[in-house]
């Protein structure tokens, strides 16, 4: 099973991918271009690593708080591949781990199941 996470609430626009057998990461410029090319740069992100987004099975994003224009950037791609791909997706944030120390990355799946992070549902949280 292949996981995607993507989290562009921070400085810098992280994307990660977890297969059975690895876990491939990279890191971009948190900008507005890069908010404009995210869907380029998620799929030279796969490709480099020859994976195609239809081999993806399930999108973890971080829904904030954050950047107004990144997280909702961010959604209408997750939520564009689910329709074109029906790939499930998770949206959380660091908040929704309440009492978890040292909330690492490759770990978002496996806490998105202990805290029944509902599939296909987002509230996004916004810094004012």
């Amino acid at each position: 099973m292949n996981k995607l996470i993507i989290d562009v609430t921070g400085e810098k626009i992280f994307i990660m991918v977890i297969t059975s057998n690895d876990i491939y990461n990279i890191t971009k410029d948190n900008t507005k271009i890069n908010y404009e090319r995210l869907t380029l740069i998620i799929n030279d992100f796969l490709k480099s690593h020859r994976i195609k987004l239809k081999d993806i099975n399930k999108i973890y994003l971080n829904r904030g708080p954050g950047s107004f224009a990144g997280i909702r950037n961010s959604i209408s791609i997750v939520k564009a591949f689910n329709l074109t791909h029906k790939i499930d997706y998770y949206c959380y944030s660091i908040h929704d781990f309440k009492g978890e120390n040292d909330i690492k990355y490759e770990n978002i799946p496996d806490l998105c199941d202990k805290f029944k992070i509902k599939k296909n549902l987002i509230n996004p949280i916004y810094l004012s």
